[in-house]
């Protein structure tokens, strides 16, 4: 299973960094000092994508401590990460004080999705208790366009997005496609500004390795929640397998990126 993640990680992190908003990171980089080491931790860090991403676009000198559940992937983080850092093993389920103190910065890639609405609120009250700042990139927001288009297209996506939303990674049932919207009333309640923009990923024919295990995800999410639909799935797989494998494939899948930061007279 790691293996496999790590795979995907690798795979899409060049659409990753082509989607995030500038704009969300410029503002939430705008409040943070450069008049001292800005100590950050990235959440869910997996193979370090997001550290890659921030680094050098971030006041300097810089600490991280990056934290996942998975310790064969900060492994390979420390391989291929040229900055030093601290790595955590850990179950983020339970957001412990000593993950945010100290800390002017709280970060995190691909993974509000994942995590329930009371998690979020929880995470907004630690960043709160700390007075970080918060930069989440690459949340999924539950809407998807494929070229050429299919009749079968809609009927997946919204099995997919039910999919996501009956999930349970150790954060809760997961907020799914509501995820920004529950993160920025959670930063809200706590007394944070916040900016959203989107950042779609935008898959052209040559992102076929991308786009292949994308949709296998998507057919296999899809066939989980509406079994009885298996073989309407499976033929819709071979299609766009078939676009793919052609040529002809373009691929949206909706993100946004969200910032939140304390007003200067918190």
């Amino acid at each position: 299973m790691t293996a496999s993640l790590s795979q995907w990680l690798s795979l899409r992190e060049a659409a990753d960094a082509a989607a995030r908003s500038v704009d969300v990171l410029t503002a939430v980089a705008a409040t943070l000092s450069a008049a001292r080491p800005l100590r950050i931790v990235d959440l869910g860090t997996g193979t370090g994508s997001n550290v890659r991403y921030l680094a050098p676009r971030l006041p300097r000198p810089q600490e991280w401590l990056v934290a996942d559940r998975e310790p064969q992937l900060l492994d390979e983080l420390t391989r291929r990460v040229g900055i030093a850092l601290t790595t955590r093993a850990t179950n983020l389920g339970a957001l412990g004080d000593d993950l945010f103190a100290g800390r002017h910065l709280v970060t995190a890639s691909a993974l509000l999705d994942l995590v329930s609405e009371s998690w979020l609120h929880a995470l907004a009250l630690q960043c709160r208790r700390v007075g970080a700042a918060a930069l989440f990139a690459l949340t999924y927001d539950g809407e998807s366009r494929c070229t050429p288009s299919d009749p079968e297209d809609e009927i997946v996506r919204e099995l997919m997005n039910r999919h996501q939303r009956q999930n349970d990674k150790g954060f809760g049932r997961a907020a799914g496609p509501g995820a920004t919207d529950a993160a920025a009333r959670a930063f809200r309640a706590a007394g944070y500004t916040v900016r959203r923009a989107k950042s779609d990923w935008v898959l052209d024919p040559s992102t076929a390795a991308l786009q292949r295990p994308l949709v296998e995800g998507w057919a296999e999410a899809a066939i989980e929640i509406a079994p009885h639909r298996r073989p309407a799935i499976a033929a819709w797989l071979q299609r766009r397998i078939g676009h793919i494998d052609e040529g002809r494939s373009r691929i949206v899948v909706g993100h946004e990126d969200l910032g939140a930061w304390l007003p200067p007279e918190s």
